[in-house]
């Protein structure tokens, strides 16, 4: 039974990762989960120099999942590289690491140091959180804009791309095109939905930004949309995420179109989650005779009989 998965030129172990955001560094998880048998680990979003964030309360638990303004709180890519990423290697950790910049030339530099750091893997480019007002989505709401650092950094570095696309737009698959032109190897989506949360008691605010990202199992469905869109107009791999807690959300995923997935939020409520996905994922393939995971790709039957 093979799980292996290509995005680009690299091959990860299974399709299934952890998320940015949701998973710190990564090392913060070793003592209960094997890095070495993730797909990769994605960690949190770096920008050049050190980053606080916003002020709490920036986390809010919502129906349905999780509303957060975290404010891309960071150590920055030369503290990263320093002290996280020889740790990740010793773990046996596929390293993708998350970007981020308030220019294309901030952008540029990040993706240059890491070129040049022994155990990277890949590089996720972050043009999509809705928690900073300076950069990151700038580029990632306007075509042009993302055309254009996606191309910066494409000659920046060597590493499999990958931008991570906001669904805070209303037509997803074309920010997909726009990545692929300038040079992607792969996208990633979805980022968090701009969202509010107010407590009536004090009629303010439940985070200290006002606004902030919408994730868990309320966005799943909006997500899987968006990877078959995405995956009905480009080449490159999928990576899909958004609400995923079961093997059965993982299918749902793969069989819209995505290579790959990311599990975030789930995290939180179970730092356990990655094995039992895998052995869902293993369980559906043992019952449907399917030897290779990929071979589920994109397979959606959709009314008339029609694939993607």
């Amino acid at each position: 039974m093979d799980l292996s998965v290509r995005i680009g030129s690299l091959r990860l172990k299974t399709p299934i990762m952890s998320a940015s955001g949701c998973f710190g560094y990564g090392v913060e998880y070793a003592d209960v989960v094997d890095l070495s048998t993730l797909g990769a680990v994605v960690v949190k979003g770096l920008f050049l120099k050190e980053r606080a964030g916003h002020p709490p309360p920036r986390i809010v638990e919502t129906p349905a999942g999780m509303l957060n303004a975290i404010g891309l709180q960071g150590i920055g890519v030369h503290r990263f590289v320093r002290e996280k990423l020889p740790e990740l290697r010793a773990k046996g950790a596929t390293v993708i690491v998350n970007i981020c910049g308030t220019t294309i030339d901030e952008y540029v530099e990040v993706a240059r140091v890491l070129s040049e750091a022994e155990g990277v893997a890949a590089i996720e480019l972050n043009i999509s959180c809705p928690n900073i007002k300076e950069g990151g989505i700038t580029f990632g709401c306007h075509l042009g804009n993302t055309h254009d650092v996606v191309s910066a950094v494409r000659r920046a570095t060597p590493l499999p791309l990958i931008p991570k696309l906001t669904p805070n737009v209303t037509d997803v698959a074309s920010f997909a095109q726009a990545a692929e032109e300038a040079g992607a190897d792969a996208v990633s989506l979805v980022n968090t939905f701009l969202a509010m949360a107010i407590d009536v008691e004090t009629r303010r605010p439940r985070l200290s930004n006002g606004m902030g990202g919408l994730s868990g199992p309320a966005i799943r469905p909006i997500a899987v949309r968006m990877v078959y869109e995405c995956a009905r107009r480009v080449r490159i791999p999928i990576i899909g995420m958004g609400g995923i807690t079961s093997a059965a959300d993982v299918l749902e995923f793969l069989i819209a179109g995505a290579t790959a997935v990311q599990v975030g939020t789930a995290t939180f409520v179970d730092p356990f989650i990655f094995g039992k996905l895998e052995s869902g994922l293993r369980d559906y393939m043992s019952r449907h005779a399917i030897e290779r995971v990929a071979e589920l790709v994109g397979t959606l039957e959709m009314p008339g009989g029609t694939r993607r």
